[in-house]
């Protein structure tokens, strides 16, 4: 991602992904001076995500309020430092790893005051939870009684996330003694509480520490738990509750599983639902809406059109999440009777070096029809698509009249550019489209498919450019007529027809002789860093491995392509993108940044993550289970009462079994074995099986 530098106050600047100068997680634009928006690296830290909630941790486990580090709720920073010594002495830091998306386990060790020998005597471990939540075990391995002193050192700042971001944290805050703990309170009313069980025999508020005199039998334990607790202005503090307590999860998404001959889709896949689960929250104004954060730390504002297609690449596991999805963004839709009625709104995102800012409000205009359409198929029930159905038509109405217009769809403004890649999308909208109203008998689906037609007729004459190789597509056309020629991971784009299209040309954007060129180019060096796909060929003008759009890998670029390789049958080219994307996500312990460095692999190397990059991420997390689910080639027809599957005939990682999806709201389980053979094991009663 470029960075620039933050806007002036009342002054944003041009917005790129995630947009410059503004605060991480609230899309609001901090007060101050201008400075460079060099967002800190949490690659290297431990995040626990049930949002609201989260925890920024090093390995040692130590929160000590440098950079990042700390508790956050709704983007304010509860605890900043929570700093435990035994004996006057820090354990040493042994081991540090995520037990699930919401939870990390530390482990140190100590050696007991009076042993002289190298062994430790005492281990540490340390569990603590998204909201702050902390239990602390004390273990002797030694055989008398100790002993031991143990004090937790805390502070907090309350800052917003956007300010720890760009460096410039309040200073902390003095604490009170508060019931079994301490307490704090900001200068606008809010205050944070730190509660102890058990209690500790001293208290210091000068110093912020609690203290406790541990006594452990041979071979005993000690235990204790911290649990933070935030209060607002004219109200108590609240309530503690565990990390993700009545958050939505398992009613939305369903629990799948991987296993086979490679262990390592079932781990991808584990994780992956796991943090989708965590960047779950919801509309603050409709709470029984839910959709997915675009990711986090940086990331967690309204519902962008990065949900929309991650709630699509998730439909195996259930079509609730693509409902609450659709809805949240159709309140947003424009109204009247105007050109732009029927359009959803967003803001512009950076699109690379060489062309402008894209509009991510158009693209979810078009994804809008297509989600809706493909979660039917799932098995999305009747009354869901009677209420989305209309938001819907008025997002097709505004293609129609689009299309009609200039025959393509301008982005970001009417005098274009015009983006292969949101033909592509307005291609695949306008059919898909068409198909859904005439399911349930709406007009309008013929002039779609018309429109598609010559959308398609055009595309080809205009942004196919000839050469010796064999050709390419253009990234855009001017109103000019000037072509950008440059090649990238957005070609993949042009490939996926969606899960309607079973790999038909006569459905695609491209036919038959191009489809194989672009599927050819996908597969180069040029493209294929060994990693995933590059967001910019690496021959091409302006290639930065670290350029969001200008040759970083992009992990939902890179599943998209996977997919549309497999669905036009270039299982060679698919394949070897899917083992590229499977080894980033084993190097990444299998939670996949939004984007990664895009340079060539070589031996002995791992991917490095963009600095910039949010981990985890809703597209990434549901692009694995999108690539994943390539292999068995899934295509359901709910309202139709069948499913068929068709896999990978070359079985690239083996046998493998998927289970716990979900087709027409029953679980779904199927078997692809090592000769490419698919066989459906679970299915809903009634169901018509093909493969």
């Amino acid at each position: 991602m470029a960075l620039s530098p933050l806007p002036a106050p009342g002054r944003p600047g041009p917005p790129i992904d995630p947009p410059p100068g503004r605060r991480p997680g609230t899309g609001v634009a901090p007060p101050g001076p201008v400075r460079p928006a060099e967002l800190p690296s949490v690659h290297g830290a431990l995040l626990c995500v049930a949002l609201p909630a989260l925890a920024v941790c090093a390995e040692h486990g130590q929160l000590t309020g440098e950079g990042p580090e700390g508790v956050y709720a709704a983007g304010r920073r509860l605890l900043a430092r929570c700093v435990l010594r035994v004996a006057g002495r820090e354990p040493v830091a042994l081991q540090g790893r995520l037990a699930a998306a919401d939870r990390a386990v530390f482990l140190g060790a100590l050696r007991v005051p009076g042993d002289m020998g190298p062994d430790p005597g005492l281990t540490v471990e340390r569990t603590r939870s998204a909201d702050g939540t902390e239990r602390i075990t004390l273990r002797s391995a030694v055989p008398r009684p100790l002993r031991l002193p143990v004090e937790i050192a805390l502070g907090t700042d309350l800052a917003d996330l956007g300010a720890v971001a760009s460096g410039r944290p309040r200073p902390e805050l003095a604490a009170s003694v508060h019931g079994t703990g301490l307490r704090w309170t900001g200068g606008d009313g809010r205050s944070v509480a730190v509660t102890a069980d058990p209690p500790p025999t001293d208290a210091l508020a000068a110093a912020g520490v609690l203290r406790w005199e541990a006594e452990l039998p041979p071979g005993g334990t000690f235990t204790l738990q911290l649990r933070v607790r935030e209060g607002a202005p004219g109200r108590p503090t609240a309530a503690p509750s565990a990390a993700g307590a009545g958050r939505p999860g398992g009613h939305l998404l369903a629990e799948a599983h991987a296993e086979g001959d490679d262990h390592r889709p079932g781990e991808l896949l584990r994780v992956s639902v796991e943090d989708l689960r965590a960047l779950l929250q919801r509309d603050r104004a409709h709470p029984a809406d839910v959709h997915l954060a675009a990711g986090v730390p940086w990331r967690c504002g309204p519902v962008t059109a990065e949900a929309l297609w991650a709630a699509r690449m998730a439909l195996p596991l259930g079509t609730r999440l693509a409902v609450t999805t659709l809805r949240a963004l159709g309140r947003t839709q424009l109204a009247g009777a105007g050109p732009q009625s029927g359009r959803i709104p967003g803001p512009l995102r950076d699109a690379g070096p060489h062309l402008p800012p894209r509009c991510t409000g158009i693209e979810a205009t078009l994804a809008f029809p297509v989600v809706l359409a493909e979660a039917r198929r799932w098995g999305l029930p009747a009354a869901d698509l009677e209420e989305l159905l209309p938001t819907a038509e008025r997002c097709l109405g505004w293609l129609r009249r689009t299309l009609d217009g200039s025959g393509l769809v301008p982005d970001p403004g009417p005098d274009g550019p015009w983006r292969a890649e949101t033909q592509a999308h307005a291609h695949r909208a306008a059919l898909l489209g068409a198909d859904l109203l005439d399911a349930c008998e709406r007009p309008g689906g013929d002039a779609l498919r018309e429109a598609a037609r010559g959308l398609r007729e055009r595309f080809r004459r205009e942004f196919w450019l000839d050469d010796r190789a064999g050709g390419r597509p253009a990234v855009a056309r001017g109103p000019d007529g000037r072509t950008w020629p440059h090649l990238g991971g957005w070609a993949a784009h042009l490939l996926d027809t969606g899960l309607l299209g079973g790999g038909s040309h006569a459905r695609g954007l491209l036919d038959g002789a191009e489809t194989e060129q672009v599927a050819r180019l996908l597969g180069t060096p040029a493209l294929d860093s060994g990693w995933g796909l590059r967001g910019l060929g690496a021959k091409e003008p302006g290639y930065n491995p670290f350029g969001h759009r200008a040759g970083a890998v992009r992990s939902h670029e890179t599943a998209v392509a996977v997919a549309g390789l497999a669905a036009a049958g270039h299982e060679k080219e698919a394949a070897s993108l899917l083992r590229g994307l499977l080894d980033a996500a084993e190097a990444f312990t299998y939670r996949l940044p939004e984007m990664y460095a895009g340079e060539q692999r070589t031996a002995g190397a791992r991917p490095v993550p963009h600095p910039a990059a949010c981990r985890p991420a809703a597209v990434a997390a549901a692009g694995a289970l999108h690539a994943l689910l390539a292999l068995a080639g899934i295509r359901p027809d709910a309202p139709g009462r069948s499913v068929s599957t068709h896999p990978l005939r070359s079985a690239p990682l083996g046998a493998i079994r998927f289970s716990g999806l979900v087709v027409a709201g029953e679980p779904f389980a199927v078997r692809v074995g090592r000769l490419g053979l698919g066989m459906v094991e679970q299915a809903a009663e009634g169901l018509q099986l093909g493969v």
